[in-house]
């Protein structure tokens, strides 16, 4: 008896096949929600994680820091529409340095703009000799997983919630035909009964 009442209540009259779609629909999309976002974030995080880490690595093996003298006053040649506080005050001027394999060394390089002849700079500088940026520290590459990680799993969660919209739309246009379809047979023998 008791079985018999809790179907009767699930599924009345007024419910149609496409209240049914939607309900398990609507569960599908929290139970892909619940597992696939944050597995989709973690493993993408992990993945851009890695991928950066190798990355740094690398550039920490290429790169090394050498102490510098400037000689010659910095002249600006970053116009201030770039962006960055730090690209605004850099300028170039020659600097000299001591390399131990080929003796002193020179270069046009990067400083500060505030930076006098004689004052001592850093310089970053590769394989080659060349300067270039200093290595991705550990921060940024934790920062670039968690953001990969992050944009995955919200990318994730949109589609699937656009998905669950779409689904809800037809289900919405076809409940309406349904109901369209019922009151076309129904509705002419409700509104003729009093005559």
């Amino acid at each position: 008896m008791r079985t018999r009442v809790l179907s009767r209540r699930r599924r009345g009259p007024l419910c149609r096949r496409s209240d049914v779609v939607e309900a398990w629909t609507a569960v599908a999309v929290a139970v892909l929600l619940c597992l696939t976002v944050p597995s989709t974030g973690v493993l993408t995080a992990r993945w851009a994680y890695e991928d950066a880490r190798v990355a740094a690595d690398e550039q920490r093996a290429d790169r090394h820091r050498v102490r510098a003298e400037v000689l010659e006053r910095p002249s600006r040649t970053h116009p201030p529409s770039e962006s960055g506080s730090e690209r605004r005050r850099a300028s170039r001027a020659t600097v000299r340095w001591t390399d131990p394999d080929e003796g002193t060394r020179s270069a046009l390089v990067r400083v500060p703009a505030h930076v006098r002849p004689g004052d001592p700079v850093h310089v970053w500088l590769d394989s080659r000799g060349r300067e270039v940026l200093p290595p991705v520290d550990d921060a940024s590459v934790w920062q670039y997983g968690v953001g990969m990680g992050t944009l995955a799993a919200g990318s994730t969660a949109a589609l699937l919630l656009l998905a669950h919209r779409a689904v809800r739309r037809v289900m919405l246009r076809r409940r309406l035909e349904e109901w369209e379809r019922d009151w076309a047979r129904t509705g002419p023998l409700w509104t003729h009964r009093g005559v």
